[in-house]
């Protein structure tokens, strides 16, 4: 079967960037179909069709999502025009691969690359709500009112947070610092860090060990494996489920 699509879905699809991107293009003219630029969004395409993306023939290429621990000191981009370290390095697969989201040059974890631009997008989308924990070391101590905000909303850059938890709360009176955990359901730039500024704590450290169902579990800094295909269906139906209240 050879059913059609709108264009900016197989763009996405075929992983040369998200939909969004794609529409964008279209709009631009930089997108062909059979020789015919195309900037209707609603125009649709076969599979077998030929569409070229700013001058880039496009070819049907195996979805991969790799499930990423991610050091410090590699930046979530796949190129860096200081000529740092880009997340992509550490990834031996010839694909168009991109992170989903990102996580910041002196931050570890867990984070995702994927060449599938719909799977990306539904995971970046502000209405997936999908959990993610990170473990976070502060200065000073942590009061419970500040917990307690934290779990109403937090204004940061005149915009109030989503709840979010915090759990697992150590405190080293020699060092003067703080360990927790923190649980977040969106991902602002900066989040964390500003969220714990807007209580005068400087985050020192911080990592992320979950995303929904995922955890870092088997993996070290630097290493990847595949995403599960039954991995990706709990994704799937976590964005779901939050997609269809919102």
């Amino acid at each position: 079967m050879n059913e059609k699509e709108r264009v900016h879905k197989l763009i996405a699809q075929r992983g040369y960037c998200s939909r969004r991107k794609a529409e964008t293009l279209m709009q631009n003219g930089q997108v062909t179909v059979n020789g015919e630029v195309v900037k209707d969004l609603a125009f649709k395409a076969s599979p077998s069709d030929d569409i070229v993306v700013e001058g880039h023939r496009l070819s049907t290429v195996e979805k991969v999502t790799y499930v990423f621990y991610k050091p410090e000191g590699a930046v979530s981009t796949t190129l860096d025009e200081a000529g740092r370290v880009t997340v992509v390095d550490f990834i031996d697969d010839d694909r168009r691969l991109y992170p989903i989201g990102r996580l910041d040059y002196d931050t570890s974890g867990l984070l995702m690359l994927t060449n599938d631009g719909e799977f990306a997008n539904r995971m970046m989308h502000p209405r997936s709500k999908i959990e993610k924990e990170y473990v976070v070391t502060i200065t000073g101590f942590l009061r419970k009112s500040t917990s307690d905000k934290f779990r109403r909303g937090v204004f940061i850059d005149g915009v109030k947070t989503l709840p979010a938890q915090i759990f697992g709360v150590k405190s080293n009176p020699k060092t003067e610092k703080t360990t927790a955990h923190v649980v977040i359901t969106e991902g602002k730039h900066h989040q964390i860090k500003k969220m714990f500024q807007a209580f005068d704590h400087e985050v020192v450290k911080l990592k992320r060990i979950r995303f929904g169902p995922l955890t870092l579990e088997g993996l070290s800094k630097g290493s990847y494996r595949l995403l599960k295909p039954h991995e990706y269906k709990q994704l799937f139906v976590l964005s779901e489920k939050a997609l269809n209240k919102s």
